[in-house]
């Protein structure tokens, strides 16, 4: 039992304790009950730890628990519990932050969404990143990445896949073309891989490709991709060889470019199947023959690019186009052209498709050529125009 002249000071001794409980209560407040969001703190604060220069101090709100007001996260219901709110996307696009990606990223489980192009992130894609099996949108375009292809492969949702203008190199894997993707840009980078057969196989609307060393044919496989294929785009290759008929099942395709390569013999004439083209760009290759009439003609065409090749003569349906550059050739009557010279010299070694590894056409071959003009370049070779 306690004296009488003991008990104020042990109830002043409560009430402190009460009050230091309670201001700890204001300066941190207990971790919420809902264990993604409690996961989603961890890996967000790991994240900011190393970023190493936020300059529009984008992530300067990253405190506290309240995760779904942080500055580009996004936060929805769970797939699998309404009731249960969880961080659905990441968007720090053109933030100008310096810093790396860590292993953490793999607590935000729920992620559908990760855009953080046009910033200075370095170093590596997480291999943790494959085990995010609901992410639908991938964007990490614009960065100074590197290493070899992200560990996307095994990402079941992926649906979107953009990792241009980076410094990725080596190999493009095969499998990345029987992904149910609707987009794919991996232009702008350093790898060095042949075209594979399998690439008719994706059901891409958009497929970039620019920039990179990209070896080989065009494969026929292309036409397969007519029901969803909109815009290809393969500048700045090695590619070799004829362009296959095949392509003239594109007819989706508004975007055709596949210009400074190494591309020989002439354009099919069944490309006037493209009735969608709107523009198209074979400059910059060894193109030859007459163009066709009928591709001039073609319903939506507005800009054709064809100059720097050794096409002997144009239909002027051409010359009518809004947009159209035929210089550096060997067009009779057309301005800026190669000389007589060039034009016979070319001309005195035929173009045999098969020869460069490539399916033949379906016209007969003409004799057999002497050793192709070109010898390709090593495996570790890098093209930048």
């Amino acid at each position: 039992m306690w004296n009488s002249h003991e008990k104020p000071g042990l109830l002043g001794l409560i009430l402190c304790v009460l009050c230091l409980f309670k201001l700890s209560q204001q300066a941190s407040p207990p971790l919420p009950s809902n264990p993604r969001l409690v996961n989603a703190y961890i890996a967000l604060q790991e994240w900011k730890k190393v970023i190493i220069s936020d300059p529009k101090n984008f992530t300067s709100n990253w405190k506290g628990l309240n995760i779904c007001k942080y500055n580009g996260v996004y936060c929805a219901p769970a797939p699998d519990n309404p009731y249960l709110m969880t961080v659905a996307a990441i968007d720090l696009n053109h933030a100008d932050i310096e810093g790396t990606l860590p292993e953490e990223l793999v607590l935000l489980e729920d992620l559908a969404v990760f855009h953080i192009n046009s910033n200075r992130f370095f170093g590596t894609i997480p291999q943790c990143f494959q085990k995010l099996r609901l992410l639908h949108e991938l964007d990490v375009s614009n960065n100074k990445f590197n290493g070899e292809f992200p560990p996307v492969l095994h990402i079941p949702s992926l649906r979107y896949l953009d990792i241009r203008y980076n410094h990725f190199e080596g190999d493009v894997p095969s499998q990345l073309f029987d992904l149910k993707l609707d987009a794919i840009f991996i232009n702008n980078n350093k790898f060095s891989f042949t075209l594979p057969k399998n690439i008719g196989n994706s059901p891409v609307s958009v497929l970039v490709l620019a920039n990179n060393n990209v070896r080989g044919c065009l494969p026929t496989s292309l036409g397969k991709m007519a029901g969803t294929l909109n815009q290809i785009i393969l500048m700045n290759g090695i590619i070799t060889g004829c362009l296959p008929p095949q392509i003239s099942l594109l007819n989706r395709v508004t975007v055709f470019d596949v210009s400074s390569n190494r591309l020989v013999g002439s354009l099919p004439e069944e490309m006037e199947n493209m009735k969608s083209l709107e523009q198209l760009n074979v400059a910059h290759n060894e193109l030859s023959d007459e163009i066709p009439g009928s591709l001039c003609s073609l319903p939506k065409l507005q800009n054709f690019t064809y100059s720097d090749n050794y096409f002997s003569g144009e239909p002027k349906m051409c010359l009518k186009l809004p947009a159209k550059n035929d210089k550096k050739n060997c067009i009779p009557g057309r301005p800026a052209q190669r000389s007589e010279k060039e034009c016979q010299a070319f001309d005195s070694h035929p173009v045999d498709c098969s020869a460069y590894g490539c399916l033949p056409r379906s016209s007969p071959p003409p004799p057999p050529p002497p050793p192709p003009r070109y010898t390709p370049p090593p495996p570790d070779h890098h093209y930048y125009p």
